[in-house]
């Protein structure tokens, strides 16, 4: 139990950090907004953008990257195109700096793989993992990490 819960607030700093610019500033029920305002200000200092989030699952950035990275995976289970064909669409349609497959590579697909699972049990069916990561997962293709993921490395 905290002895001042109004004076505490979450950082979700991305990677990696020193090329990362955004920062989600986590806020819990009850943080006084001055803690809220010193939060962002500390973060302008620091060259990056600051976006206040409330503390939920997935904060905002995670549960937005995990559906799209589910959902790709999924398009890529049904046929609709090939992974590298996913990622241009997104890289030159959306100007995402790196596809969704390729992201979900580089994040590691156990990673994925086990966020998917924690949001599939708070906040329900939208999260559920496809069979392909859980394959992927079990066969030990876990991205770059291992050579092989949606892309191959090697």
């Amino acid at each position: 139990m905290l002895e001042r819960p109004h004076r505490f607030l979450g950082m979700h700093f991305f990677n990696p950090v020193p090329a990362s610019r955004l920062v989600e500033v986590v806020v819990p029920t009850g943080t006084a907004d001055d803690v809220v305002t010193s939060a962002r200000s500390w973060v302008d200092r620091l060259g990056k953008t600051g976006i206040v989030v409330t503390d939920s699952p997935g904060f905002a950035s995670s549960r937005l990257g995990v559906l799209l990275g589910l959902e790709s995976i999924r398009m890529l289970e049904e046929g609709v195109a090939d992974a590298d064909a996913i990622n241009t669409a997104m890289d030159l349609g959306y100007r995402h700096p790196m596809g969704p497959l390729r992201s979900t590579d580089l994040v590691r697909l156990d990673v994925r793989l086990a966020i998917a699972e924690y949001l599939h049990r708070t906040l329900g069916e939208r999260f559920a993992p496809p069979q392909l990561l859980c394959d992927k997962d079990a066969a030990g293709e876990l991205g770059r990490k291992t050579g092989r993921g949606f892309h191959d490395y090697r």
